[in-house]
């Protein structure tokens, strides 16, 4: 049946809608890309000025643009966040209050995966989170009544009529009203939210126009949300070069965001496509052979000639880079007598198509966006976007299939901390506070345990830096988990592999050991030792004493000085004038945040040297170059040290 209702009007559908379901929401919105901003702040306003109404959100990965604080961050975001999201964009206003804890008293705001990091310090958020895996969020949504879901889609009219794609987030919806249906709840007022820019992509993301009960098409709409570009520095190529040993030709992939994911993915294409300069890297990282004895067993030196297969639950650029660079090409079939011969090397792969990438949801740069776009046009078949279920699990009726498909698999993840032990940290903090949430990781870890050939990789940088100093990220024991250590399977950090799976604690204490950073040894072998879970004799190898900072950049220098190894290597949203500023004040705010770098920036302030290569433009970019407050000229002079304190 064609849809009743058709809205141009953003104000007036949202008063359908609350005339219609009653006072009191109970919403689901897709996580990330798929929520309609302009749709959930007109709702947000009407049960905001009616106390007698109520609002009961379900979402995850509410995405807002970055809200700089006064002084010099804010005299380079500005300008940056205009620039990049477009002064048009809209953030979801529910998510700007609960980041300052302001929400009415009438809407509550149930997530579960935070924006990292951003709802640290709102209680209600951490009150109100839900933890779940991805896997069973739709199963345990279906329990709560939900009366509306709003989902932001692309349109297409044919000869047929017209039909929606759920497009970037096919992920919970497709699941959610499956189970709803299974359940024998009534199924939720389902409004399409048409987005102009959205890449309509077919396969099971497609829907008949009768999916839906309402239609808003706005007249105008905000761009879409475009993830900025980050830099890449030494310790994370390290990690991805290490990594990038370990995945198998012909395999599968699955990755997520960041920049340890983009050091990956660059050492997979130097890999492929320079695979000299590649392994010397590795050779100058791995001299006594550790990573390189694990790829003969579990990954490979060579370029990729069969290519990889991805299925991952978010479909971010680096596919898009792995498949212009000839890597994201194995082809794979719904169909388990096709996958079959296909394994066995009994089938051609031009002859049936087939798809490279499986996702449940994407979020990336607009690049991205246009590639996902070009793609569906030139060969549908390609990418297919799916329910999670199909995604981030191997159970059900699809389950030897998608074993076939996910053959030599590789999962990698990030994590915040990992014990000795192999336990793996990367939600939440000791005391309880989230930082973003499980998602799909532990899908991925329990499933590379159920495959016969899959491996989960969890990358995590051996240090970070604290208001204290610089604390090791490889912890004897910590408060909270996310994966347990009897799911313990391979860790990597900048320093090296540890293979964990199947090994003793004691073995699994000196793997750890072996991939910590040398400043932390001796510590973390006495608590070991404390507790009994390494010898009383163990003396740590010399080798791994030169594992620091210092010893990355003299390692890879030769490849950065080459240009293999560039800060954003795959181009930056950053003008090259602020590319120069990103490292000034990274440095300015690693400075402040103990008594140490205090002094420091102390010392840099009274000896500034001379004036740096493009200072006078770094300054006019800033907005210092003619300062007439005594505060402009304190950002001045920090700003200066900091530039001429680059090497």
């Amino acid at each position: 049946m064609p849809i009743e209702h058709r809205y141009a009007d953003t104000d007036a559908c949202a008063r359908h809608l609350v005339d219609g379901l009653g006072p009191h929401l109970r919403v689901a919105a897709p996580l990330g890309l798929g929520k309609p901003h302009v749709l959930l702040n007109a709702l947000y306003r009407l049960v905001a000025a009616d106390p007698a109404c109520s609002m009961r959100l379900y979402t995850a990965l509410s995405l807002t643009r970055p809200q700089p604080a006064p002084g010099l961050e804010r005299r380079f975001l500005g300008p940056f966040l205009e620039r990049h999201f477009g002064a048009d964009a809209v953030d979801p206003q529910y998510a700007l209050d609960q980041a300052r804890d302001a929400l009415p008293a009438n809407v509550e705001v149930h997530e579960f995966y935070l924006q990292s990091g951003a709802l640290l310090r709102s209680a209600s958020a951490q009150r109100s989170y839900i933890s779940q895996n991805y896997t069973h969020v739709a199963r345990d949504l279906a329990q709560q009544d939900i009366n509306l879901l709003v989902q932001l889609v692309a349109r297409r009219e044919g000869p047929d009529g017209v039909h929606y794609s759920l497009s970037c987030n096919p992920d919970l919806t497709l699941d959610l009203l499956r189970q709803v249906q299974q359940s024998g709840r009534p199924r939720p007022l389902c409004v399409a939210v048409v987005h102009p820019e959205l890449p309509y992509l077919g396969g099971d993301a497609e829907v008949a126009e009768a999916y839906f009960d309402v239609e808003l098409r706005p007249a105008t709409s905000p761009p879409l949300f475009a993830l900025p570009r980050a830099p890449v520095g030494v310790a994370e190529y390290a990690l991805g070069l290490h990594a990038s040993a370990l995945v198998k030709d012909g395999g599968c992939l699955q990755i997520g965001i960041g920049a340890l994911s983009d050091a990956l993915v660059k050492a997979l294409l130097l890999r492929q496509h320079d695979n000299i300069q590649w392994r010397r890297a590795l050779v100058a990282l791995d001299p006594a052979g550790a990573t390189h004895a694990l790829a003969a067993r579990l990954g490979g030196l060579a370029p990729f000639g069969a290519g990889l297969y991805g299925a991952s639950e978010m479909v971010m650029d680096g596919f898009m880079h792995l498949q212009r660079g000839g890597i994201l090409k194995r082809r794979s079939w719904d169909d388990l007598a096709l996958e079959r011969a296909a394994a066995e090397g009994r089938l051609d792969p031009a002859t049936p198509g087939g798809h490279y990438l499986r996702g449940a949801f994407f979020l990336g740069s607009r690049e991205l966006y246009a590639w996902l776009d070009a793609t569906e046009a030139a060969d549908s078949d390609a990418i297919d976007m799916c329910a999670v279920s199909n995604v981030n699990q191997l159970y059900g009726d699809h389950q030897p299939l998608a074993a076939l498909q996910r053959r030599g698999a590789r999962f990698f993840n990030t994590c915040m901390m990992a014990t000795l032990l192999g336990a793996a940290v990367s939600d939440t903090l000791e005391e309880g506070a989230v930082v973003s949430g499980v998602g799909g990781q532990y899908n991925f870890v329990a499933m590379a345990h159920e495959l016969a050939d899959g491996r989960s990789v969890l990358l995590l940088r051996a240090t970070r830096e604290s208001r204290g100093g610089i604390e090791s990220n490889i912890r004897w024991n910590y408060g909270q988990t996310t994966i347990p250590r009897h799911l313990r399977d391979i860790v990597v950090t900048e320093y090296g592999v540890a293979d964990l799976r199947g090994k003793s604690d004691g073995e699994c204490v000196e793997a750890m050991l072996s991939i910590a950073d040398a400043r932390f040894l001796d510590a973390l072998c006495a608590q070991a030792k404390a507790h009994g879970k390494l010898a009383a004799d163990f003396v740590v190898p010399q080798a791994w004493r030169r594992h620091r900072p210092e010893h990355l950049h003299e390692a890879l220098a030769p490849f950065r000085h080459k240009g293999l190894l560039p800060a954003f290597p795959f181009g930056s949203d950053f003008t090259a004038v602020e590319q120069r500023l990103l490292p000034a004040l990274a440095w300015l705010k690693s400075c402040s945040g103990n008594w140490r770098g205090r002094w420091r920036l102390l010392g840099a302030m009274v000896r500034p040297g001379d004036a740096a290569d493009g200072e006078g433009e770094a300054l006019a970019r800033m907005g210092l170059d003619a300062p007439r407050r005594l505060a402009d000229h304190l950002q001045r002079r920090l700003l200066q040290a900091a530039l001429r304190r680059q090497p």
